[in-house]
């Protein structure tokens, strides 16, 4: 599934440090001066989780590939940037290319980081993006108002039901409000699918706070948890400098001395990357062989063809049936073979909803 999740803020608050430390298979130039990033440098990261470790040492295969998330670090925004301010459009174009946003705010006090939009003040910066992407939304959302307000005289009620969205979106950004906080069905979703709306796409907060806040967090990250208190929004503190260090190094034991210094069970990244999978509403379920043990990312909800569906389509077309061992039965037992013997091998059909971290071979004949 090819999933994004957009790195945003405004210029020097961490957004490309962030990116070279989360990224396993890119580097983004980090510089001190706007507009550093220009074109949006792009990774791919895997998403950490014990449960392929644990089967990979369990099922010895021949490889292991873990679920992935695409991570996209797109240009610094500034005020202005919805009427063309900087690169406005640009920044606009890609984040509209992404399916999440993990926005960067600068939550650390530094002379020597330039900023321009004076005082540290977290709650001003998320709100000067925020309204950015609230007015090229409104942009988008009124042009399109316009046109079905005069067919929705014609009395068609499909026509009618999607200006009845549009209404309420329109009146929704011009009180200041994200799409995402608007309660819409998946009907009302569908109806201004088309527009891509920027404020609709989830986001997570990161806090970049000092070294001395790692753990704790300080006065700025706190007043940006309480600015997005009422967003059901999660907020990471973490320090992207320091993450960015603990990436560089190879050595795992030198990783492990290095956050032992700072007291770190695992890097916050990992937090983070898990926290973007959660974001998306996606879920992992498993295939173990001794050629390969694999981590397959779906959505939650998901049906057995569904799920088979990532790995070949042909494996949704020709469905038959899904042999499946949870996780747990699968570790407990130590193999494929002793689930089966202990009747810990389930046979589902074409309703079964796919439980994250399921352990599944599937049946398919084309």
């Amino acid at each position: 599934m090819g999933l994004k999740a957009g790195i945003v803020g405004l210029p020097n608050v961490g957004k490309s440090t962030l990116f070279n430390a989360v990224s396993n298979s890119a580097k983004a130039q980090a510089s001190n001066y706007r507009f550093c990033t220009i074109e949006p440098n792009v990774g791919l990261v895997d998403v950490p989780d014990e449960r392929i470790t644990k089967l990979e040492e369990l099922v010895k295969p021949n490889r292991t590939v873990p679920t992935q998330i695409e991570i996209v670090d797109i240009a610094g925004l500034v005020r202005g940037a919805s009427k063309g301010e900087g690169l406005g459009n640009k920044f606009l174009a890609n984040i509209r290319e992404v399916d999440a946003i993990v926005h960067v705010i600068r939550c650390f006090e530094d002379e020597n980081v330039l900023r321009d939009e004076g005082a540290i003040n977290p709650v001003s910066d998320k709100e000067i993006i925020d309204t950015e992407l609230q007015l090229k939304d409104l942009e988008s959302v009124d042009k399109k108002y316009q046109r079905s307000e005069k067919l929705a005289k014609t009395g068609d009620a499909k026509v009618k039901a999607e200006f009845e969205v549009l209404k309420r979106c329109k009146a929704h950004l011009e009180q200041g409000k994200s799409i995402r906080s608007l309660d819409l069905s998946k009907e009302d979703k569908a109806a201004i699918a088309d527009l891509f709306l920027l404020t609709e796409k989830p986001v997570l907060y990161v806090a970049n706070v000092d070294e001395p806040s790692m753990h704790t967090g300080n006065k700025y990250s706190q007043a940006l948890q309480a600015a997005v208190a009422d967003e059901d929004a999660k907020v990471i503190v973490m320090n992207n400098s320091i993450e960015a260090q603990i990436a560089e190094m190879e050595n795992a034991d030198d990783r492990e001395l290095f956050m032992g210094e700072y007291h770190m069970e695992e890097p916050a990244l990992n937090k983070l990357i898990r926290s973007t999978y959660s974001l998306l509403q996606l879920q992992t379920y498993f295939t173990a062989g001794v050629q390969e043990v694999r981590a397959w990312t779906i959505h939650e909800g998901w049906k057995a063809p569904q799920a088979a569906s990532v790995i070949h389509t042909d494996f949704e077309k020709g469905f038959i049936k899904a042999e499946v061992i949870a996780y747990t039965d699968f570790v407990t037992l130590g193999s494929e073979a002793a689930c089966r013997e202990a009747g810990k091998l389930r046979i589902e059909g074409k309703e079964y909803i796919v439980k994250d971290g399921d352990v599944m071979h599937f049946r398919f004949n084309v």
